[in-house]
């Protein structure tokens, strides 16, 4: 299931206003502890805007040939 940024962000607040350990805090939210802390670095790294979802298309296809050898 994908979750959108402003939920992503309001787990973390979540998280982070938690008393509880880690484990159960995302035992009770129903997340895994991979995808959070995925989402936590994410986070950390580039603040709220980077907990929007990325494209899953590739930037680039393996077996393209360049504009510039074709001519």
């Amino acid at each position: 299931m994908r979750y959108p940024a402003a939920e992503k962000f309001e787990f973390i607040r979540l998280f982070e206003q938690s008393y509880l350990p880690v484990r159960k805090t995302l035992d009770w939210l129903g997340i895994s502890r991979s995808t959070f802390y995925r989402w936590y670095e994410r986070y950390c790294a580039g603040g709220p805007e980077a907990l929007h979802d990325r494209p899953s298309k590739p930037n680039r296809v393996w077996n393209c040939i360049d504009d510039v050898r074709r001519a």
